[in-house]
């Protein structure tokens, strides 16, 4: 979905659907660190199933936010990574999540 030059409440649902799932915001926060296998991810996010974790990551890679590399050798090794636009991205969220431990205290 491409948002209009200066419809701005269009741009932002655009960004608000790539982050849709309760999980990519985590994924990509785990990403951010180093790249990591799907079992690191599995095992780092407690409670994803496979078919959640390998769905979320599919659409992160569709909407380049994450790389997929795939390294050959005797068992196929795959490593998840940020993209440039990910990095970007995870960097807009910060002053949300500033917000967040200001304005949202139980």
């Amino acid at each position: 979905m491409r948002a209009r030059p200066g419809d701005d409440h269009c741009a932002l649902d655009a960004v608000l659907g790539l982050l849709s799932g309760k999980w990519k915001v985590l994924l990509l926060w785990e990403l951010s660190e180093r790249p990591r296998r799907f079992g690191e991810l599995r095992r780092s996010l407690d409670g994803i199933s496979e078919k959640v974790l390998s769905a979320h990551l599919r659409e992160l890679e569709k909407d380049g936010l994450c790389l997929r590399t795939e390294h050959p050798g005797a068992v196929l090794h795959v490593e998840y990574s940020l993209t440039g636009a990910g990095s970007e991205l995870l960097g807009a969220l910060v002053p949300l999540t500033e917000w967040s431990l200001t304005h949202l205290r139980d």
